[in-house]
Formats: C-alpha cells, structure tokens, sequence
C-alpha cells in the first residue's frame, strides 16, 4: 500500500477567523444539503449561527455556485423567506476505486446524484499501470455528461489497506503491487491537477453508506465491508475513525484460528481467509469452477450451488462472534454489512448469522436491528470515495470546530486575566 500522506488531504488551517469561516461555510452547507430548500431562519436555528452570519454565508455560497434560490415558502404573513437548496449543477466530486482486479469511477454531483459510472478490469494493479487508466477514466466519464459540466471540488481515491505494515504489504491476490513507499496522494494529485483524498476502501464505504445509503440516520456504527478481501469501517459521531495511521478496521487479519488456513498478508487463520470473495472464489476454484465474476457469482448462488452454500454457513459461523466483538468494543447503533457480494447472498449471510451472539447491544427496548444489509451495493467503496471530498467540503470537521471552540477559550482566558 502507499505511503498515507497527508498533503492533498485538507487546506492549511490559518488564522483563526479564516479556521471559523471554513468551519461555519461547512455548517451552513451541511444543513442546507439535509433538509434543504430550507431558509435563512430555519438555517440559523439549526447551525446555531446568528441571521446576519447565515446571511453573509448564503451569499457567497450562491455567488460561489453551490447553492441556489428556490423561490419564496408561502406561509403566513409579510413578506415570505428565500427558499435556498445546494446546486446540483454547482460542482461534483469523483470517486475511484482501485481494486486488485478493477478500477471503478463515479463522478456524483453535490446533490447526491450519481452522473456517471464506469468500471474498468485491469490485469495489473501498479502504480504505473493504474495511474493512466485513472486519468483516461475520469476523463470518459466527464464525456459522457451534458453541458455544463459541474466543477470537479477533488477526487477520493481509495484502495485496499493495511497501508505501509512491514510485512503486510503488497501481499496476495486481494492487495496491490507495488505501491510501497508510493505517495499516492501527490502522485495522482500532480497527474490530475485536482486535490486527493485517500482511504482505505472499507473506511470510504462505510461514509457512502452514510451519505447515501442504510446508515444516513446513524452517527455511530460500523461497517463490514466485503471487497476481494474482507475490511471494517468504523464511524464515530458520524466522522470516520482511521487510527494512528490510517488501518484502523482491518478486521479482516484478526487471527480466529490458530494454525489455520495461509492468509495473503502471511499470517494463518486470519477472518479473511474464511469470510472473504476470495476465500470463496478460492473454494469454487477447487470444485472446477474458474473465471468467477460478480455476475457469474450472483448466478452460482441463485441456482443453489452447494459449494456457495457451504461457504455461507461457514462465513456465518466465523463473522457471528466478531459483530458481537464490534458491539461491545463500540457500542454502535448498529452493524451495517455490505460491498461486492450480490445482495441476496449477503442477506442469506444475515440471516445464517441468526441469531447473533449476546453483547451489550441486546439491550431493553432496542427498536432497530443489530446487523443492517448496506444498500449502495457493489459500488459501495467508490461511492464512498466519491463523498470524501464531499465530506472535507460539506461537512463540519470536528477538529476544525474543536480548534475554533479552543480560540474562543483561549481568548476568554487571555482577556480574564
């Protein structure tokens, strides 16, 4: 995996009133991107900014063509409040997935809306092979919209982790070559023109599902995602945890069998060589059945194959425990599981894992389900890809909103004493 670098990821933070408008910018536009057309009022009262602040905001949104008037709300007497909702047409963000077989591209405009997808199989995954293909792909899939063609706020990219581990590196089918010491970020920045945000595909699914898919009500939960190999993202007070180092929710090398089957990071019994596509499309490659696809597997499991089933069953037995595991680690509001498996064998995986092992999530008038099957689908690592610029641009940043809360202190302090 590359070397995470931070560069690309966000601007330097400056001065204090430049830190407290970026932050109240992304206030203002994440209230207006939920529950717009909303007005000045109702944007105040929710992002808890005076009217003369949301005002001055709101204009320059609008000059800067994120936002747009939607007409007057008819509603009671005098004059009635300027209606305001983000500008679909106003910019869009692309999202790229680099898999160990494929590049998958969406571009997705700041509505939300998906304007063009595309999927390339590639036979290499370096860096010299995938970087061009980048480029050429992003670049078809701007042909294929109508003019105007929105403004392109940056780019996510991500890939699977652990990201720069000795020895766990570039190892295996489900991971990439040579990307070792590979600054990926200023790489495909320089190429592109455009700022880079990285991730780990796990971490960049579970902000899809977030943005767009079963966990937009939740703030707090975690996702298991299933690529080639198998991934955890982790989100906490609806931002993505990402650990020391960016491999924050590698459940997939959690060793659950001592001495058991060869992982491709090295290790054996890891969850990953039991509860992953590949140690699927492993086991259907001893019974005969080779050149597996997401079409080809979606056949398989619709027609009953017993060997589909088999490793249902015995996927069930060994991820059962580990969403217990996460439930009591986290506390989430719930478990969400989903990625490139078909989705009705993912929902036959839910249900073999009924009924899931007692954790602190069993607890007294619990409403809502444990395990929650994700519904952004095989697109799932890209469309989150797509919503980390949309993230760094749209939404309040907690370090950002703690730093301003700490100015304020500090001044409060400076001037009491």
């Amino acid at each position: 995996m590359p070397r995470k670098s931070n560069a690309g990821t966000s601007s330097t933070i400056g001065s204090n009133p430049e830190r407290n408008r970026s932050h109240n910018r992304r206030v203002v536009l994440d209230v207006v991107r939920q529950l717009g057309p909303v007005g000045r009022m109702e944007i105040s009262r929710h992002a808890h900014l005076s009217t003369q602040a949301v005002s001055n905001i709101v204009e320059d949104l609008v000059a800067d063509g994120l936002l747009i008037k939607t007409g007057r709300l008819r509603a009671g007497r005098g004059l009635p409040p300027i209606q305001f909702a983000v500008n679909p047409d106003g910019a869009m963000t692309a999202g790229v997935e680099i898999a160990a077989d494929h590049i998958s591209t969406l571009l997705v405009d700041i509505g939300g809306c998906v304007r063009a997808q595309r999927t390339l199989a590639i036979e290499r995954n370096d860096p010299d092979t995938v970087l061009p293909l980048i480029k050429a792909e992003i670049e078809a899939a701007r042909a294929q919209l109508k003019s105007p063609v929105p403004q392109l706020l940056g780019v996510g990219v991500v890939m699977p982790g652990p990201f720069n581990v000795e020895g766990m590196t570039s190892v295996g089918p489900t991971t990439l070559s040579g990307w070792l010491d590979f600054d990926a970020v200023s790489g495909i920045g320089q190429m592109l023109g455009s700022s880079i945000v990285l991730e780990n595909d796990a971490t960049a699914a579970a902000v899809g599902e977030r943005l767009h898919g079963a966990a937009r009500d939740l703030k707090n939960f975690c996702m298991i995602f299933f690529g080639q190999g198998l991934g955890l993202g982790i989100m906490i007070d609806g931002r993505p945890y990402r650990g020391a180092n960016g491999n924050a929710g590698e459940i997939g090398h959690v060793l659950i069998e001592k001495g058991g089957r060869l992982c491709s990071c090295g290790q054996h019994g890891c969850l990953e060589a039991y509860a992953s596509i590949h140690a699927l499309t492993e086991r259907l490659k001893a019974a005969g059945i080779h050149g597996i696809d997401y079409a080809r597997l979606e056949q398989l499991h619709h027609d009953g194959h017993p060997v589909v089933g088999a490793w249902v069953r015995e996927a069930a037995g060994h991820l059962a425990p580990q969403i217990a595991m996460l439930e009591n680690l986290f506390d989430p509001e719930a478990i969400v599981i989903g990625g490139a498996l078909p989705p009705s064998l993912l929902e036959d995986l839910i249900q073999a894992m009924q009924p899931l092992p007692l954790s602190v999530a069993r607890h007294r008038n619990r409403s809502e389900a444990r395990l929650i099957q994700g519904r952004t689908g095989r697109f799932t690592a890209a469309l989150g890809a797509a919503a980390l610029p949309l993230l760094e641009t749209m939404t309040p940043r907690l370090d950002t909103a703690q730093a301003a809360h700490r100015d304020l202190l500090n001044e409060e302090i400076s001037r009491a004493g």
